[in-house]
């Protein structure tokens, strides 16, 4: 299988009187814009997770949103909270795992630092040994279920790599 992990595009800036509420700091309009290019380039070259995993925050969901409208097939978005701020990598491993057989591309939104932590635990690997830029997607590969520390990190990507 594949896991997908995402962190959200580029949002408003915390703190912002806007927001009193930052779980409701939307994306940028900018944001979305350079974030669905950025998919739309992998979706080309065969990124195309079948189900998204999000956390429930606004600029995630965004962020899985625009996942779904990109990619073939349009796949579900489903919030977990696991991927809220400080989430369960163990819950999160056994929703994912539930998705077997049938999907074998699976995709989690989340907030830095944690999917840099996700992504650590996953391949076995420090916690802070990617680093994920806003907008950024990893993929990993694992031979059957998703479990910690048997990934193995197959690519990482960000926006300043692809040229968006």
């Amino acid at each position: 299988m594949i896991l997908y992990i995402i962190r959200h595009a580029w949002a408003e800036e915390p703190g912002d009187p806007a927001w009193s509420d930052d779980g409701q700091r939307p994306l940028t309009r900018e944001g979305q814009e350079r974030f669905a290019t950025i998919v739309k380039m992998l979706a080309e070259r065969g990124f195309a997770p079948q189900r998204i995993a999000t956390s429930p925050l606004v600029r995630c969901r965004q962020t899985a949103e625009i996942v779904s409208r990109q990619v073939r097939g349009r796949p579900a978005v489903i919030e977990r909270d696991e991927l809220a701020p400080g989430g369960d990598l163990a819950g999160l491993v056994a929703w994912t795992n539930e998705q077997l057989p049938g999907r074998e591309e699976i995709a989690w939104v989340g907030h830095a630092p944690d999917v840099e932590h996700l992504a650590g635990d996953l391949i076995g690997a420090p916690r802070d040994a990617t680093r994920f830029a806003k907008g950024g997607v990893a993929a990993i590969q694992f031979d059957g279920p998703a479990k910690q520390g048997a990934g193995t990190l197959w690519w990482l990507v960000t926006a300043k790599l692809l040229g968006c």
